[in-house]
């Protein structure tokens, strides 16, 4: 384990990605069978994004029982599943093979023309899942931003005052990398969670969470809404 001097009793830090990948699979592993085995089921949120690709290659060869697993996503990008920036295309190129394949998807992306229109429907299907969420991988940006819920956006604040029942909410961000009109989880959806996996890479961001641990302030780095709770157990797992 690496000592960076910025961490807290429950990060995870690791000297190498490789190292980080594989305990990330095996524990992840244990929690959806420990799932299975107490409920029948079990609910893996999984993020999109450049750094998850390696730690689903590797979970997808665990012998977890997958064929009682439903997978969904933070968030998605509003473009077709199968193109490059599609958050469901990473998950089904690199999680739903191997012994995962045997897994169900639910994906965010609807046949409607934009986000907004397909809010209700996907709220529906979401809430037909294993909850609270026995498995939420999320994903961090160099701003702070989790999901697609960005600092100082309109939609952030709908997203943190979001009701039980609002699951996701649409977000245009004209900005962004990739597609800017995207649906993201909210708030009260993400926190609805037996267990939440912050997975970073690099000193910078590994700074921002320090920030964000001091700031308090969510406008300004959105993270501090998952880091600075104690209603839902969160880890940070990192690498350089």
């Amino acid at each position: 384990m690496s000592d960076t001097g910025a961490s807290s009793d429950n990060d995870r830090l690791f000297d190498d990605r490789e190292s980080l990948f594989a305990a990330l699979a095996m524990e992840i592993t244990v929690r959806l069978t420990d799932a299975v085995a107490a409920r029948g089921r079990a609910s893996l949120v999984a993020t999109g994004g450049t750094t998850p690709g390696p730690l689903y290659d590797a979970l997808s060869a665990e012998p977890a029982p997958w064929d009682r697993v439903e997978i969904t996503l933070t968030d998605e990008r509003w473009v077709a599943p199968d193109g490059a920036d599609s958050n469901e295309g990473l998950v089904r190129r690199r999680l739903l093979r191997d012994r995962a394949a045997a897994a169900e998807l639910i994906g965010l992306k609807t046949p409607d023309a934009m986000p907004a229109a397909a809010e209700a429907k996907v709220d529906h299907a979401l809430a037909s899942m294993a909850r609270p969420f026995d498995v939420v991988i999320l994903g961090m940006g160099d701003d702070g931003h989790i999901a697609s819920l960005f600092p100082h956006a309109a939609e952030l604040k709908r997203a943190m005052n979001a009701g039980p029942d609002e699951l996701v909410c649409a977000v245009d961000r004209p900005e962004a990398a990739g597609a800017a009109a995207r649906l993201s989880m909210t708030i009260p959806a993400i926190l609805g969670s037996r267990w939440i996996v912050l997975l970073i890479e690099g000193r910078g961001k590994l700074d921002v969470v320090s920030q964000a641990r001091a700031l308090g302030d969510p406008n300004e780095l959105p993270v501090c809404t998952v880091l600075n709770q104690s209603d839902v157990p969160v880890e940070v797992w990192w690498a350089p």
